[in-house]
């Protein structure tokens, strides 16, 4: 059995039933559960249709995510979760380019990487290269000014939370912006990697080694070890092409508003809904939210 889940912005427009109702015709579905009324709803069918992908490109024109799993295990015990532009809106490495004087080039580098066309390990190094003398108190600035979290966050967090689960941050950027965003948001632990700063400065370097795919997946190894899970009971999030090791090993790999590159090899991809949208994936109605 597959759960059909139909999710849209509310802001963008309210999801039409109508809509729900020839789908789940076409496709022989059971009867329609509203999750949250007018943004997310579901309907159970026998196998996974196969015309499921040209559906979901058909629904992304009127502004609907489509997203079709198996019913057994939809609840997850782990979110692994990448940081910059999924758990907060802004790439942090970016933004503190910005204050350098360097933003448009570093900017550039930060997306082609992130869409896979550049070595992450070499990127970083050259990004962070160019923020050699800034001053560590920008840091701080930058965090108290510049970075939101992202919309459902705080809803995804407590709620898996309630239900048990475990939730590790893990980012190809820095630890001085994982450890803000972990506490505020209530993630179990976090890894990422460290800019050096002597004499109060950034020396334009990153400790060794590099946090990138590899060790995004490692992470998953180790954690799901240490709790006694295994990769089927994980959820992971991520946008870039760093997060593609831990996206396609996890039980349920989401690509979360994510690069090309990346939305081509994951089958569940929200470009419209927010982190809350991962709770109705996994059957979660907007009541049983924990906000």
């Amino acid at each position: 059995m597959y759960m059909v889940t139909l999710i849209c912005n509310p802001v963008e427009g309210p999801l039409d039933p109508t809509l729900i109702e020839n789908l789940r015709s076409a496709w022989g579905g059971g009867p329609t559960v509203w999750l949250a009324v007018g943004e997310a709803a579901e309907f159970e069918v026998l196998t996974k249709p196969e015309n499921h992908g040209t559906v979901w490109s058909e629904l992304q024109n009127v502004g609907v995510d489509l997203v079709v799993l198996p019913t057994h295990g939809r609840v997850k015990k782990m979110l692994l979760a990448d940081m910059d532009s999924t758990m907060i809106r802004q790439e942090c490495i970016d933004e503190l380019a910005d204050e350098a004087g360097v933003g448009t080039r570093v900017a550039a580098i930060t997306a082609r990487a992130m869409n896979g066309e550049l070595d992450f390990d070499a990127a970083l190094t050259e990004r962070v290269g160019l923020l050699a003398g800034l001053d560590e108190a920008v840091i701080d600035r930058v965090l108290n000014t510049r970075i939101s979290l992202m919309p459902g966050g705080g809803d995804l967090l407590r709620t898996m939370k309630n239900a048990g689960a475990y939730a590790a941050l893990v980012s190809g950027g820095f630890t001085a912006f994982t450890a803000r965003v972990a506490a505020t948001l209530g993630f179990d632990e976090n890894r990422a990697n460290t800019l050096i700063i002597a004499a109060g400065k950034l020396t334009g370097e990153v400790g060794r080694p590099i946090l990138g795919r590899e060790a995004k997946v490692q992470a998953l190894d180790e954690i799901t070890t240490r709790l006694g899970i295994n990769d089927a009971d994980v959820m992971a999030v991520g946008d870039g092409a760093n997060d593609l090791g831990m996206l396609t090993r996890a039980g349920v790999g989401v690509a979360l508003h994510a690069k090309p590159a990346v939305q081509a090899q994951c089958d569940v991809r929200i470009n419209h809904g927010d982190l809350s949208a991962l709770l109705f994936v996994q059957g979660y109605s907007r009541a049983d939210f924990v906000t």
